[in-house]
């Protein structure tokens, strides 16, 4: 335990996501391993090696050494080609090298997390591709964390099609950073005008309501309070809520699975720039 009970919720989301994704890819047979997932040209062995390239990171390991190929679709500026390093030299690794190479990055990393003395607002290394190695707070790197390794725990449950942990604690996580995003989904991306309300209502194993507010100065607040008569009202369960903000699917194939009510043309551009991932 970290001596900051502010940060241990975040440890405990991230230890649990990242024991699971260890006993999910465990028993896989070598053509599992290269199954397709929801990011783009990242199959279930990619998802992990960059799970344990993130880690590595963050205990101080080097940056791999290695040249991408010019043939990466998926490679289309550079956060997506220094994302891809770490994923790109482990592509032609045995399902055995993976397990034994994600299973020793989580002891290593548990134990660095068991020994952290530093307080919430420390500054630490951002590792997030495209940041140019700026700092930032202990409390936010780990709280990225969490959510990153939830968000693609359900990439390979997906993949592999074994469902669960939606309401796992690294759940809880990611819907506070996924609602956080909403103000600028609102009134930045989808350009909603001053006093536009909006409510969206998410039900399923993760179930809640929020309401986005923009003010007359065209910025945008959320809170959980009610609102009467709604500009836009968007109604969907948490599943496809997860992958239309973290950017897995696009609006038009989850169609049917989401309600709408109110002023079409807005609804749209919202659902048009709902994610919130890179």
């Amino acid at each position: 335990m970290t001596d900051h009970p502010s940060l241990q919720p975040y440890v405990d989301a991230w230890t649990e996501s990242i024991e699971a994704i260890t006993e999910l890819v465990k028993p896989l047979v070598e053509g599992e391993w290269n199954r397709r997932t929801a990011c783009p040209g990242w199959s279930v062995r990619d998802v992990v090696s960059h799970i344990i390239g993130a880690e590595c990171e963050l205990l101080g390991d080097p940056r791999p050494i290695h040249t991408l190929p010019r043939d990466l679709y998926h490679v289309v500026d550079e956060p997506s080609r220094h994302m891809e390093v770490q994923v790109d030299v482990r592509r032609h690794h045995t399902g055995p090298e993976m397990t034994g190479e994600l299973e020793y990055t989580v002891i290593r990393r548990s134990r660095q997390l068991r020994n952290e003395r530093r307080g919430p607002d420390a500054e630490v290394r951002d590792i997030m591709p495209g940041r140019g190695g700026s700092k930032v707070s202990l409390e936010l790197q780990l709280r990225m964390r969490a959510f990153d390794v939830w968000v693609h725990e359900q990439d390979l449950r997906r993949a592999l099609g074994k469902p669960g942990n939606l309401d796992s604690a690294g759940a809880y996580v990611a819907r506070d950073l996924m609602v956080q995003g909403l103000p600028k989904v609102v009134a930045k991306k989808a350009g909603a005008p001053p006093y536009t309300v909006v409510v969206i209502d998410v039900s399923g194993p993760v179930e809640f309501m929020r309401t986005v507010r923009v003010g007359a100065d065209g910025r945008a607040t959320v809170d959980g309070s009610p609102s009467l008569g709604p500009t836009v009202t968007l109604s969907l369960d948490w599943e496809t809520y997860v992958r239309l903000a973290a950017g897995r699917v696009r609006p038009d194939a989850v169609a049917d699975q989401v309600k709408t009510e109110g002023d079409t043309r807005l609804a749209g551009a919202i659902l048009a720039g709902f994610a919130i991932t890179p």
